[in-house]
């Protein structure tokens, strides 16, 4: 790996996901990690609840977002360790809209962000900025909550629906990161009642096995009708450093992974979590 993409907007939450950034960059033999300010005119509106123009011109907006990246990377870069190279950029767009365009600027390999708008209406009414540009680009991004601390990654846990997975498991990524890492990987599925564990499932599992039995994964059954609590029970009783899920395509999150388990996972989840997409098969 060589370019790892931190958007920040200079938040605790943001900070925090710098840190850890900075020290995954290590363990994933990152060249180069890039920190990214995306700004916009914030919105006025008048007394009918319209928006009306702007009263900040975008140049005193450009010099407030390249004084505050040069503070925040005079903060966080203290915990840089090793030969990595740190870069900086701010621009003038929407970040989820405009995602796609910086990786390839940037030629980025991995996003890692904070989520941000951790309230409980910001859960459920809005998401966040990392969930839309999960579901906005192709390169892997892992989500840091704002409590978490790096740690070196030892147990991964790939949590998997055994749903199509010769189509769908992005089998290159995981094996980057286990390579990188030297992880015990863990598969684990979620299931309510003992009517999911069927025949096919079965199936799904002994492929899966086949793709990934060079890194002899464990397989797991997590029986719990809360989805977040078998998820974060697990992580607990393992000592799972991160998590791998993947989005679907099309209908994003169907499946194990719907929209509403992937919102909660990331607000409720006590570990990073890494988004990796499914393979273009």
């Amino acid at each position: 790996m060589k370019t790892i993409l931190v958007p920040t907007d200079f938040s605790e939450n943001a900070k925090n996901a710098a840190k850890y950034a900075l020290a995954i960059a290590e363990d994933l033999q990152a060249q180069k990690i890039i920190f990214y300010n995306a700004y916009q005119s914030p919105p006025v509106m008048t007394e009918n609840a319209l928006p009306a123009i702007p009263v900040i011109d975008i140049e005193t907006l450009k010099d407030v977002s390249e004084e505050g990246m040069k503070v925040f990377i005079n903060n966080i870069r203290e915990y840089g360790k090793g030969e990595i190279e740190i870069e900086h950029k701010t621009g003038y767009s929407i970040l989820a809209n405009d995602i796609n365009d910086l990786c390839e600027e940037v030629r980025a390999e991995l996003i890692v962000m904070g989520i941000t708008g951790t309230s409980k209406i910001e859960e459920v009414l809005i998401g966040s900025t990392a969930l839309s540009v999960v579901k906005q680009t192709k390169v892997p991004v892992i989500v840091v909550p704002a409590d978490a601390t790096y740690t070196s990654i030892k147990n991964v846990m790939f949590a998997c629906d055994f749903k199509k997975v010769v189509e769908t498991t992005p089998v290159q990524p995981i094996k980057n990161v286990l390579d990188a890492t030297k992880a015990l990987l863990h598969i684990v599925n979620v299931y309510e009642s003992d009517k999911e564990i069927t025949p096919e499932k079965t199936r799904q599992q002994e492929l899966l096995h086949s793709l990934l039995k060079d890194y002899n994964p464990e397989f797991h059954f997590e029986n719990n009708e809360h989805f977040i609590e078998g998820i974060n029970h697990f992580v607990e009783t393992h000592a799972i450093d991160i998590i791998i899920t993947i989005p679907r395509k099309h209908k994003l999150f169907e499946g194990l992974f719907k929209e509403r388990h992937t919102k909660k996972l990331a607000f409720h989840s006590h570990v990073p979590l890494m988004f990796i997409h499914q393979e273009d098969l």
